[in-house]
């Protein structure tokens, strides 16, 4: 038996690790916000992803056609658009929280265009979700915050939409390379104009490149494996599980408590989300 299959994880407790390496990873950058800022996290993160991946899969650009580059280029532009206002997001509203209303737009894709009456269910589930993160009852949060959110959530519906055009006409890691690619010179100007990497030095270059790893090398690896043994469909639902993990990321790592409609509303649209992929067609 080779050291790799000694060691390596059976499909379901490798997804749960996945999720659980990536809210860890968002809850470390939140943490250098004060540090380096949104625009310097941000390109940090991305741009470490996209030298890693990058040396990895060490694409060949100069053979890509020229619809292949503008496919890369609108998908990479979603995917630092995402990440970058999703930065923005939690640095108003608690990480399971901006995680949860996040969620939305992935799921409103998901139910666009089904004509089944049952669905209705699952968005009645998803709104009132919503409702109860509303700053209502003395909850408190941030409207600003919860917009940019579910405006992260618009941008990871696109990521996902473009995401499967421009897997259509190039290898898997050359696409999430050339997308990661564009997302950094996206980002790039916030955080070089912002002057907040002018903060940066070895201690926090050392956190970037552990929130990269969290939150690109090691999930990205993880899921691939996991891919290969699980169906589709059980797949997407365990990933209906982030704003779970993401709340508990934020508790334990950054102390942040949730009231129980905020837990109720993270129950909701999780709810919404296994119904909208246990009961799909596909």
């Amino acid at each position: 038996m080779s050291f790799k299959q000694k060691f390596s994880l059976p499909p379901i407790p490798a997804v749960l690790l996945s999720m659980l390496s990536i809210q860890m990873g968002a809850s470390l950058a939140k943490q250098l916000f004060p540090s380096l800022g949104i625009g310097g996290t941000a390109t940090l993160r991305v741009g470490i992803s996209a030298i890693l991946l990058y040396l990895f899969f060490k694409p060949d650009f100069r053979k890509f056609s020229r619809r292949q580059w503008l496919t890369g280029l609108a998908y990479g532009a979603c995917l630092g658009a995402m990440n970058l206002v999703f930065y923005f997001a939690i640095k108003r509203i608690p990480l399971g929280l901006g995680v949860t209303l996040e969620f939305i737009g992935p799921l409103v894709l998901a139910l666009l265009g089904s004509r089944k009456i049952s669905d209705l269910l699952w968005v009645a589930l998803a709104g009132l979700g919503i409702f109860l993160i509303a700053p209502l009852h003395g909850n408190h949060i941030d409207l600003f915050g919860m917009f940019l959110a579910v405006l992260a959530g618009a941008f990871w519906a696109g990521y996902i939409v473009l995401g499967g055009k421009v897997s259509k006409i190039m290898e898997k890691g050359e696409a999430v390379t050339i997308g990661m690619v564009f997302a950094t010179l996206f980002i790039m100007p916030f955080g070089f104009f912002s002057g907040d990497l002018l903060a940066l030095n070895g201690h926090l270059l050392l956190l970037g490149t552990a929130v990269s790893l969290l939150t690109s090398a090691i999930p990205f690896t993880l899921d691939m494996g996991a891919l290969k043994h699980l169906p589709a469909k059980t797949f997407s639902i365990l990933m209906s599980l982030h704003p779970a993990f993401a709340a508990l990321s934020g508790l334990l790592f950054l102390k942040e408590q949730l009231s129980l409609l905020q837990c109720l509303s993270i129950g909701c649209v999780i709810t919404a989300s296994i119904g909208a992929t246990l009961f799909s067609k596909k």
